[in-house]
């Protein structure tokens, strides 16, 4: 059996049907919610497309979704657009994030290495979905989800609570200055920690290589939009490491599968 991925923020389920998932323990706490990051499972199931995806109608049996009002982006494209969702039948592309106050709309995104931003307002009942491959984190697409979440439906930042999910951590995600520059010139003038997000490793071929820990520059974004500290909960899995079990874009060499994150207002 492989290995079991639950810590002090996530558990690690298994059904006998061979659908694998985590759940954050937090967000467990509340019963009008429902939420999930699959797993490969013994089948390496891949949620790049779930309308061709046999074991998507299980995944959704398990979690009391319908899979009919599953809404998801059909072209996730590393920006920093942050769409509302009234009606899961309307089609939405070329964004990064959804979110509703609507009961039933299940939200659902596809990663492989990219951080999933779980987003929940107990208060205002609204819930997000975030995509944030590097990219997006350099154009603080976090940050923009709270200030979407604020305009849209006037939640206080300070009920608001954030979960990141699997994705490539710094041990990982390995950088020449191209996109070293990128992140400094985003974060340096406002930015606390980030020289110690960035650091150097080693000279190949005559490039500088970095390693950049873009959890922690999540986590100082979603601070300074507000959410308290206290409310941010990262998975502490790095998807490289575990791409067994997790779809790793960059371990895999582009020919991964997708793992997807779903919310869901019950």
């Amino acid at each position: 059996m492989k290995k079991d991925l639950s810590n002090d923020q996530v558990i690690h389920v298994r059904q006998e049907d061979g659908i694998e998932y985590l759940q954050f323990r937090r967000l467990l706490e509340y019963k009008d919610l429902t939420h999930c990051f699959t797993l490969k499972g013994k089948e390496n199931i891949n949620y790049i497309s779930v309308v061709k995806n046999e074991y998507f109608p299980k995944l959704c049996q398990h979690l009391e979704i319908d899979s009919k009002k599953l809404v998801q982006i059909e072209k996730q494209v590393h920006g920093d657009l942050v769409k509302e969702v009234y009606n899961y039948r309307e089609i939405y592309t070329n964004m990064d994030g959804l979110m509703t106050n609507q009961k039933e709309i299940a939200l659902g995104l596809r990663f492989a290495d990219c951080t999933p931003i779980y987003i929940y307002d107990p208060v205002k009942k609204v819930v997000a979905n975030i995509h944030s491959g590097w990219r997006g984190t350099v154009k603080k697409i976090g940050k923009r989800a709270i200030e979407r979440i604020q305009e849209v439906y006037g939640s206080n930042p300070k009920d608001i609570i954030c979960c990141i999910g699997p994705c490539i951590k710094e041990c990982h995600f390995e950088v020449e200055d191209d996109v070293k520059i990128l992140f400094e010139k985003a974060f340096a003038k406002e930015s606390a920690i980030w020289k110690e997000c960035i650091q150097m490793t080693k000279i190949i071929e005559g490039k500088q290589k970095y390693t950049i820990n873009t959890t922690k520059l999540m986590i100082e974004m979603l601070e300074q939009a507000g959410v308290r500290q206290e409310n941010i909960v990262d998975s502490g899995i790095c998807t490289a490491c575990h791409v067994e079990q997790i779809h790793s874009h960059r371990v895999e060499k582009g020919k991964s599968g997708r793992n997807m994150a779903l919310i869901m207002l019950k």
